[in-house]
Formats: C-alpha cells, sequence, structure tokens
C-alpha cells in the first residue's frame, strides 16, 4: 500500500483575507474543499504538510525582480488564514519556502522519503505559480502525484486550467474532491 502526504500551499492571509495583499475574489472558493482535505488526511492518518510562503523583510530575495515584496515574516499577510497552518494534530508539520516550488531549498524531499511517502495530494493557492512548481518538483522527486483541482485555484483561470492540463498530461493526476479525499484515507 502506498502512503500518501498531503500537501497544503500557502493558504495564508495574503492570498485568502479581504485585506491580504494578495488577494483574489475566487481565493476562498478553496478554503472548505482544503479543510475538507485536510480533515480526511486527519481521519486517515496521512502526513499534513502545512507550506507556506515567507521572506525576510530588508534583504534580497531574487523573487522581487518578478513580484513585488510579500508575505514579509511576521507580518499579516505571511500568518496563516484563520484555521489552517498547523494545529497540534499528530502528523503534520511545517515547510517555510522562499520559492515557489514547497520542495526547492527545503527539507520537504528528505522529509517524505524518510517517512516512506510515495504519493502526495496537493492543493492550494495558486494553481499557476506555486502549485504547478510543488507538483513538478514532487514528480521530479518521485512522487505520484495528484493535485486536487476544486482545492486548488488562481487569479488567472486560464492560466489555472492550462496548468492543470498540463499536470494531468505530463506530471500526475488532476483529480476531484472525492478522490482526493479517498487517497488520504
Amino acid at each position: 500500500m502506498t502512503k500518501t502526504a498531503l500537501i497544503v500551499v500557502d493558504m495564508q492571509n495574503s492570498f485568502l483575507h479581504p485585506d491580504g495583499e494578495n488577494y483574489y475574489p475566487a481565493a476562498p472558493e478553496v478554503i472548505e474543499p482544503v479543510r475538507a482535505l485536510i480533515a480526511a488526511a486527519e481521519i486517515g492518518g496521512s502526513i499534513i504538510v502545512h507550506v507556506c510562503d515567507r521572506h525576510r523583510d530588508g534583504f534580497a530575495d531574487f523573487e522581487q525582480p518578478r513580484l513585488p515584496v510579500h508575505c514579509v515574516e511576521g507580518g499579516f499577510n505571511a500568518a496563516f488564514f484563520e484555521g489552517f497552518g498547523p494545529q497540534g494534530r499528530a502528523r503534520e508539520i511545517l515547510i517555510t519556502k522562499r520559492r515557489y516550488s514547497a520542495f526547492f531549498a527545503t527539507e520537504l524531499a528528505l522529509f517524505l522519503n524518510e517517512q516512506g511517502i510515495g504519493r502526495v495530494v496537493i492543493c492550494g493557492v495558486k494553481t499557476n505559480v506555486c502549485v504547478r512548481a510543488t507538483a513538478t518538483d514532487a514528480f521530479a522527486n518521485g512522487f505520484e502525484v495528484n493535485v486536487v483541482g476544486p482545492a486548488t485555484n488562481t487569479n488567472r483561470p486560464n492560466l489555472g486550467e492550462a496548468s492543470l492540463e498540463d499536470i494531468d498530461r505530463y506530471i500526475g493526476k488532476v483529480v476531484d474532491l472525492e478522490t482526493g479525499k479517498g487517497l488520504l484515507a
């Protein structure tokens, strides 16, 4: 039986709170589907990986020429949106990233391999940036990749759809919510 981990990408105030610096109107649509996946993972005993994007105030960051300063450590925008992030569950960890992928320059692949994980279920924001980069690197690290379509979105729907199509064709599977929950059981 393949062991599975849930990777929850960037469920932070920056994207989900109406006062967030990167908020977009469709963002809250992922809240309930992601909560359902977290609940399924908790019930099923799957590892839950909470990923957050955090950057250092006042220091150079290679993302800055492409993106404005965002998710600065210790600030409102970098904090998890209410109810997300580590909640004291038995099988959850936190991964802080400074690039789009949860795998790049973090210990995520090492940790998942040490736990015998062979499959990941990915959800969160934004489909065409951090979710896609995380899915690509999960594939490159040898994990079976499943992205839960209704538990991810973006402010660029056309790019989100194209990203999901590419993920399904080249990287792994795009699955519905019930399938994603079933993989975590």
